[in-house]
C-alpha cells in the first residue's frame, strides 16, 4: 500500500489544488509553505525549514528548524525525510513559478532525486502537472482535460523514447537536452503511454486556458 505525502512549499497555491491532497496524507509544510496550508486549510504534519522567507510560525505542529548554511534547500531536506521514512507517492505544491527562478530549477531536481529513488512524484500549479520518466517504467497518463503533453531530458540524453496516444508518437527514439523535440505533443486517446531505457525524463502536461 503506497505512503502518500504533500510538501507545501512557498509558491502560493490556490484552492484548485487541493485536488492533490487525499484524507491521510502526511502533510510537510516547507518554510514560508506553511502560509499555503493556512491558506488551503490543511494542518501540517510536520513544518521544515530555516525560515528565511517567512518568520518561524508560532504553532503545536512539529517543526524541525534548519540551519541558514546549508547544502540542502528546504525542500530538498523535506523530500529526504520522506523518503527516508518510507513514503513513495509524493506531490510537491508551491514549488513552480514565483520571484526566484532559480528555486523552481531546484524543485524540479528534488522532484528527480525522488523519482530516481522509486518514488511517484508529481509537481502542479494551476494549468500545468509535471511527471518523471524513468528507465523501463511505463507511465500511463490519462487526458482528463490537458491538452498538451510535452517530454524533456533531464540528463543530457533520453532513449530508447516511446510514445503512443499521442499526435506525434516516437518509438526507440533519443531526445537530447539541445533540441526540444518532445515539446507541445497532443493527447489523441484518452491515455497515452510513454517509456525510455535510459536516461530520465520530465514530462509537462498543460492546459489550455486560453
Amino acid at each position: 500500500m503506497s505512503r502518500r505525502a504533500v510538501i507545501l512549499s512557498a509558491v502560493p497555491v490556490s484552492t484548485a489544488l487541493c485536488r492533490y491532497v487525499q484524507p491521510g496524507d502526511f502533510v510537510v509544510a516547507c518554510d514560508a509553505g506553511y502560509r499555503n496550508a493556512e491558506r488551503l486549510d490543511l494542518r501540517p504534519d510536520l513544518i521544515v525549514g530555516d525560515f528565511d522567507s517567512a518568520p518561524q510560525p508560532k504553532t503545536e505542529h512539529e517543526t524541525i528548524v534548519l540551519p541558514h548554511v546549508k547544502d540542502d534547500t528546504d525542500t530538498q531536506y523535506a523530500a529526504h525525510w520522506l523518503l527516508e521514512h518510507g513514503y513513495d507517492e509524493i506531490a510537491l505544491l508551491g514549488a513552480l513559478g514565483g520571484a526566484r527562478l532559480e528555486h523552481t530549477l531546484a524543485n524540479l531536481a528534488t522532484g528527480l532525486y525522488l523519482a530516481k529513488n522509486g518514488v511517484n512524484v508529481l509537481l502542479a500549479n494551476e494549468r500545468s502537472e509535471l511527471r518523471y520518466l524513468v528507465p523501463d517504467r511505463e507511465l500511463i497518463l490519462q487526458r482528463r482535460d490537458w491538452k498538451y503533453l510535452s517530454l524533456f531530458p533531464m540528463e543530457g540524453r533520453l532513449t530508447g523514447v516511446c510514445i503512443r496516444g499521442a499526435f506525434y508518437p516516437l518509438e526507440n527514439a533519443v531526445l537530447t537536452a539541445d533540441y526540444p523535440l518532445g515539446v507541445s505533443n497532443e493527447f489523441t486517446a484518452d491515455t497515452a503511454q510513454l517509456q525510455c531505457s535510459g536516461g530520465c525524463g520530465l514530462v509537462v502536461l498543460t492546459r489550455d486556458d486560453a
